[in-house]
Protein backbone atom coordinates (compact mmCIF):
# COMPACT_ATOMS: atom_id res chain seq x y z
CA UNK A 1 0.00 0.00 0.00
CA UNK A 2 1.32 3.44 -0.96
CA UNK A 3 1.90 5.86 1.89
CA UNK A 4 3.23 8.96 0.19
CA UNK A 5 4.55 12.10 1.87
CA UNK A 6 1.38 14.05 1.30
CA UNK A 7 1.47 17.69 2.34
CA UNK A 8 -1.73 19.20 3.73
CA UNK A 9 -2.06 22.88 2.92
CA UNK A 10 -4.62 25.26 4.40
CA UNK A 11 -5.70 28.35 2.45
CA UNK A 12 -7.56 31.24 4.02
CA UNK A 13 -8.29 34.87 3.32
CA UNK A 14 -10.91 37.56 3.76
CA UNK A 15 -13.78 38.34 1.43
CA UNK A 16 -12.61 39.81 -1.87
CA UNK A 17 -9.06 38.52 -1.45
CA UNK A 18 -9.30 36.25 -4.47
CA UNK A 19 -9.58 32.80 -2.89
CA UNK A 20 -11.40 31.38 -5.92
CA UNK A 21 -8.60 32.42 -8.27
CA UNK A 22 -5.93 31.01 -5.97
CA UNK A 23 -7.78 27.70 -5.67
CA UNK A 24 -8.27 27.52 -9.44
CA UNK A 25 -4.54 27.98 -10.04
CA UNK A 26 -3.68 25.40 -7.38
CA UNK A 27 -6.03 22.89 -9.02
CA UNK A 28 -4.10 23.31 -12.27
CA UNK A 29 -0.87 22.13 -10.60
CA UNK A 30 0.14 18.48 -10.88
CA UNK A 31 -0.60 16.27 -7.90
CA UNK A 32 -2.78 18.82 -6.12
CA UNK A 33 -6.30 18.22 -4.79
CA UNK A 34 -8.43 21.15 -3.59
CA UNK A 35 -11.29 20.81 -1.11
CA UNK A 36 -13.51 23.71 -0.05
CA UNK A 37 -14.84 23.18 3.47
CA UNK A 38 -18.02 25.16 2.79
CA UNK A 39 -18.95 22.97 -0.19
CA UNK A 40 -18.25 19.85 1.85
CA UNK A 41 -20.53 21.17 4.61
CA UNK A 42 -23.33 21.59 2.06
CA UNK A 43 -22.80 18.00 0.89
CA UNK A 44 -23.03 16.70 4.45
CA UNK A 45 -26.32 18.56 4.91
CA UNK A 46 -28.04 16.76 2.02
CA UNK A 47 -30.78 14.20 2.77
CA UNK A 48 -29.28 10.93 3.91
CA UNK A 49 -25.96 12.51 4.91
CA UNK A 50 -24.60 12.76 8.43
CA UNK A 51 -25.72 16.28 9.34
CA UNK A 52 -29.19 16.32 7.78
CA UNK A 53 -31.04 14.37 10.46
CA UNK A 54 -29.46 16.23 13.39
CA UNK A 55 -30.10 19.65 11.86
CA UNK A 56 -33.73 18.74 11.16
CA UNK A 57 -34.16 17.49 14.72
CA UNK A 58 -32.74 20.73 16.13
CA UNK A 59 -34.41 23.27 13.85
CA UNK A 60 -37.61 21.53 12.77
CA UNK A 61 -39.02 20.39 9.45
CA UNK A 62 -40.04 23.95 8.57
CA UNK A 63 -36.51 24.46 7.21
CA UNK A 64 -36.99 21.69 4.61
CA UNK A 65 -37.97 22.02 0.96
CA UNK A 66 -40.60 19.75 -0.57
CA UNK A 67 -37.91 17.24 -1.59
CA UNK A 68 -36.63 17.05 2.02
CA UNK A 69 -33.47 19.04 1.43
CA UNK A 70 -32.48 21.79 3.82
CA UNK A 71 -33.41 25.24 2.55
CA UNK A 72 -30.32 27.31 3.31
CA UNK A 73 -32.25 30.57 3.27
CA UNK A 74 -34.76 29.39 5.85
CA UNK A 75 -32.03 27.96 8.06
CA UNK A 76 -30.01 31.17 7.68
CA UNK A 77 -32.94 33.30 8.81
CA UNK A 78 -33.01 31.32 12.05
CA UNK A 79 -29.32 31.11 12.91
CA UNK A 80 -28.17 34.57 11.88
CA UNK A 81 -30.72 36.20 14.18
CA UNK A 82 -29.74 34.05 17.15
CA UNK A 83 -26.11 33.53 18.16
CA UNK A 84 -26.96 30.51 20.32
CA UNK A 85 -28.66 28.77 17.39
CA UNK A 86 -25.73 29.58 15.10
CA UNK A 87 -23.38 28.00 17.62
CA UNK A 88 -25.70 24.99 17.83
CA UNK A 89 -25.55 24.60 14.04
CA UNK A 90 -21.76 24.95 14.05
CA UNK A 91 -21.47 22.24 16.73
CA UNK A 92 -23.25 19.88 14.35
CA UNK A 93 -21.58 20.80 11.09
CA UNK A 94 -17.97 21.70 11.94
CA UNK A 95 -16.96 18.39 13.62
CA UNK A 96 -18.60 16.44 10.77
CA UNK A 97 -16.67 18.46 8.20
CA UNK A 98 -13.39 17.92 10.04
CA UNK A 99 -13.99 14.17 10.32
CA UNK A 100 -14.76 13.93 6.61
CA UNK A 101 -11.63 15.93 5.77
CA UNK A 102 -9.46 13.71 7.95
CA UNK A 103 -10.92 10.62 6.27
CA UNK A 104 -10.27 12.08 2.81
CA UNK A 105 -6.69 12.97 3.70
CA UNK A 106 -6.09 9.46 5.02
CA UNK A 107 -7.34 8.00 1.72
CA UNK A 108 -5.32 10.54 -0.28
CA UNK A 109 -2.12 9.27 1.36
CA UNK A 110 -2.67 6.00 -0.49
CA UNK A 111 -2.63 7.77 -3.88
CA UNK A 112 -0.07 9.70 -5.91
CA UNK A 113 -1.32 13.08 -4.70
CA UNK A 114 1.42 15.36 -3.38
CA UNK A 115 -0.56 18.24 -1.89
CA UNK A 116 -4.06 18.26 -0.37
CA UNK A 117 -5.45 21.80 -0.15
CA UNK A 118 -8.16 22.75 2.34
CA UNK A 119 -9.88 26.13 1.97
CA UNK A 120 -12.00 27.46 4.82
CA UNK A 121 -12.90 30.98 5.92
CA UNK A 122 -12.41 30.05 9.60
CA UNK A 123 -9.37 27.86 9.08
CA UNK A 124 -7.45 29.42 11.97
CA UNK A 125 -10.37 29.85 14.34
CA UNK A 126 -11.55 26.26 13.85
CA UNK A 127 -8.15 24.76 14.68
CA UNK A 128 -7.16 23.43 11.28
CA UNK A 129 -3.52 24.02 12.17
CA UNK A 130 -3.68 20.56 13.77
CA UNK A 131 -4.57 19.07 10.39
CA UNK A 132 -2.43 21.19 8.05
CA UNK A 133 1.33 21.12 7.54
CA UNK A 134 1.15 24.80 6.59
CA UNK A 135 -1.50 27.53 6.42
CA UNK A 136 -1.23 30.28 3.81
CA UNK A 137 -3.01 33.62 3.95
CA UNK A 138 -4.12 35.40 0.79
CA UNK A 139 -3.29 39.08 1.23
CA UNK A 140 -4.85 41.64 -1.09
CA UNK A 141 -4.78 45.41 -0.70
CA UNK A 142 -8.01 46.74 0.78
CA UNK A 143 -8.89 49.01 -2.13
CA UNK A 144 -8.51 46.13 -4.56
CA UNK A 145 -10.76 43.95 -2.41
CA UNK A 146 -13.39 46.67 -2.34
CA UNK A 147 -13.18 47.15 -6.09
CA UNK A 148 -13.61 43.41 -6.68
CA UNK A 149 -16.61 43.20 -4.39
CA UNK A 150 -18.33 46.18 -5.96
CA UNK A 151 -17.71 44.77 -9.43
CA UNK A 152 -18.72 41.16 -8.75
CA UNK A 153 -21.45 41.53 -6.11
CA UNK A 154 -22.79 45.05 -6.48
CA UNK A 155 -24.06 47.05 -3.55
CA UNK A 156 -22.35 50.17 -2.27
CA UNK A 157 -18.96 50.94 -0.83
CA UNK A 158 -20.28 51.53 2.71
CA UNK A 159 -21.76 48.02 2.82
CA UNK A 160 -18.49 46.32 1.85
CA UNK A 161 -16.44 48.60 4.10
CA UNK A 162 -18.57 47.36 7.00
CA UNK A 163 -18.08 43.73 5.95
CA UNK A 164 -14.30 44.13 5.73
CA UNK A 165 -14.22 45.91 9.09
CA UNK A 166 -16.08 42.98 10.68
CA UNK A 167 -13.42 40.48 9.62
CA UNK A 168 -10.09 39.74 11.34
CA UNK A 169 -7.24 42.08 10.42
CA UNK A 170 -4.33 41.31 8.11
CA UNK A 171 -2.11 41.32 11.19
CA UNK A 172 -4.20 38.57 12.80
CA UNK A 173 -3.94 36.33 9.74
CA UNK A 174 -0.24 36.98 9.23
CA UNK A 175 0.47 36.15 12.89
CA UNK A 176 -1.28 32.79 12.64
CA UNK A 177 -0.24 31.69 9.14
CA UNK A 178 3.02 30.20 7.87
CA UNK A 179 3.21 32.07 4.57
CA UNK A 180 1.48 34.97 2.83
CA UNK A 181 0.24 34.87 -0.76
CA UNK A 182 0.35 38.38 -2.17
CA UNK A 183 -2.59 38.78 -4.56
CA UNK A 184 -2.67 42.48 -5.38
CA UNK A 185 -1.08 42.10 -8.81
CA UNK A 186 -1.73 40.25 -12.05
CA UNK A 187 -2.82 36.66 -12.54
CA UNK A 188 0.59 35.76 -13.97
CA UNK A 189 2.31 37.21 -10.91
CA UNK A 190 0.00 35.18 -8.70
CA UNK A 191 0.69 31.99 -10.65
CA UNK A 192 4.45 32.48 -10.40
CA UNK A 193 4.25 33.11 -6.65
CA UNK A 194 2.17 29.99 -6.11
CA UNK A 195 4.55 27.84 -8.14
CA UNK A 196 7.48 29.05 -6.01
CA UNK A 197 5.56 28.53 -2.78
CA UNK A 198 4.47 25.02 -3.75
CA UNK A 199 8.08 24.07 -4.43
CA UNK A 200 9.06 25.36 -1.01
CA UNK A 201 6.25 23.39 0.60
CA UNK A 202 7.19 20.15 -1.11
CA UNK A 203 10.84 20.56 -0.15
CA UNK A 204 10.14 21.43 3.50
Amino acid sequence: MIQNKLKVLGITGGIGSGKSEVLHLLEEADGVKVLEADRLAHELMKPGRSCHRRITECFGEAILDEDGSIHRGKLGQIVFRDQAKLEQLNRIVHPAVKKSIRDRIRRAKETELRIYVIEAALLIQDGYSRICDEIWYIHTEREIRLSRLLSSRGGNREKWEAVLNSQPSDAYFIEHCDRVIENSGSRDELRNRLEQMLRLLLNS
